[in-house]
């Protein structure tokens, strides 16, 4: 961070931003807005954007909101977009030397900014500043953050290719953060500043906004979207829809595994322990029925539900025991369970010492009687299908203990702090 600020270079500070337009800032304002605009080769589209921020001035202080603070970050523009910016003197343009990125460009604004009230959109003409009033009014009622929500707005000219990867993301963000989002990536929001440290550290590129969707749910930051109608850019778009695509998708798992890893995790390898279990079931039936031969298909199938149920178990209890580590990590409660909360009570890793006891007697029945039946005359291959899942109980079945023993450790660690209180509470009662 410091020699990204040792590359920024600020054009013109002003003390008191009210009186620049010659209209001093309402008494009754109790609130200030800055509005940061990241711009990179916008030569064409900032002016517009910046008299269309500069018309909704009386339209914030109707609701009680002085401002706009407006910061343009130039991040290493080749064009003539600073000389632009100066053209408007009650504009504060910090300028990056090179470019650094379009999340970077929006941390060094809010650094910069002075408003309570943080807001951002782009250079490009595409978000409506006329919504700004009714973001800050959600903001004023009690949000924390508030989304301008380009999915639900009437009327949006977003290609359809962009488009569908927004709704992906949003629906990706929705079911690891068990909170619905329409637009994880919208680009104009209004918070708090304080929401600021809650959702850092952020990212320098693009993913910035679903990075920033994804942070808020997980550390229960009250969120509202408000719809509003999208343009189409003016210039060139510098989004690649599949390299983006891509970190914007990995950035919002990776996000998500800081905060509650077992909703993912547990997520796959339940599904891969319930592809198992079907197959398991499905060729039991057919031994039952008397079929002995399975042909390649069945072999292959036989494979698969070894892999993925041991690997299914695996995931959800790596899962798991990365929610402990994290509880420790964090000295705070996290958001426990693959729905947010303990799905059972007590929760289902409580109960993996019977589970995998269980397992481990019922793969030793099955195996010493498959033994049993093969020196009673029976053939080996009537007998190696059993003989497998008697394999694969028992390991399943150490798996859960081991995972029960390491999951009750972390928890006494996690605890920790709060037992000493207690015990230290108690014995300055007893000394009274």
């Amino acid at each position: 961070m410091d020699s990204l600020h040792n590359n920024i270079q600020t054009s013109k500070v002003f003390e008191d931003f009210g009186s620049l337009r010659g209209q001093p800032a309402a008494a009754s304002c109790s609130h200030r807005l800055s509005v940061v605009i990241p711009a990179y080769n916008e030569e064409d589209g900032i002016c517009a954007i910046l008299d269309r921020v500069h018309s909704v001035r009386s339209a914030l202080g109707a609701i009680g909101v002085d401002g706009p603070e407006i910061l343009v970050v130039d991040d290493g523009s080749r064009d003539r977009t600073a000389e632009c910016v100066l053209s408007y003197p009650d504009v504060r343009l910090v300028r990056h030397k090179t470019n650094h990125g379009y999340g970077a460009a929006l941390k060094t604004g809010f650094c910069e900014a002075s408003g309570d009230l943080l807001s951002f959109l782009d250079a490009d003409g595409t978000y409506p500043p006329e919504s700004l009033p009714a973001l800050c009014k959600e903001a004023l009622s009690g949000a924390e953050m508030v989304i301008g929500s380009r999915m639900s707005g009437a009327d949006s000219h977003m290609p359809a290719v962009r488009r569908l990867g927004n709704t992906i993301f949003a629906t990706l963000v929705t079911l690891v953060g068990n909170h619905h989002v329409s637009d994880s990536a919208s680009g104009m929001r209004v918070f708090h500043r304080s929401v600021l440290e809650r959702v850092y550290p952020l990212p320098d590129g693009l993913n910035f906004t679903p990075v920033m969707t994804t942070r808020a749910i997980h550390e229960g930051i009250k969120m509202v979207e408000v719809p509003i109608p999208y343009s189409e850019r003016v210039g060139r778009s510098k989004l690649s829809v599949v390299r983006d695509g891509m970190r914007f998708l990995n950035s919002i798992l990776w996000t998500a595994m800081c905060y509650n890893p077992v909703r993912i995790l547990g997520a796959i390898g339940l599904a891969g322990v319930g592809v198992a279990v079907l197959v398991v079931a499905i060729l039991a039936l057919m031994r039952l029925a008397g079929v002995t031969h399975i042909g390649p298909w069945g072999v292959f199938a036989v494979y698969l539900a070894l892999v993925l149920g041991v690997a299914g178990v695996s995931l959800f209890n790596l899962g798991a025991m990365f929610n402990y580590l994290l509880a420790i990590f964090h000295k705070r409660p996290i958001r426990q369970g693959m729905l947010g909360r303990p799905l059972f009570d007590p929760p289902l890793d409580r109960q993996f010492w019977w589970l995998g006891g269980l397992a481990i007697l019922a793969g030793v029945v099955v195996g010493a009687v498959s033994l049993w039946l093969s020196f009673g005359g029976w053939d080996m291959s009537r007998l190696w299908l059993w003989l497998l899942g008697s394999a694969m109980l028992i390991l399943i079945g150490v798996q859960l203990i081991i995972s029960w023993i390491v999951m009750r450790v972390l928890e006494d660690v996690s605890r920790r702090d709060v037992l000493v209180g207690n015990d230290l509470a108690a014995e300055t009662k007893i000394a009274r």
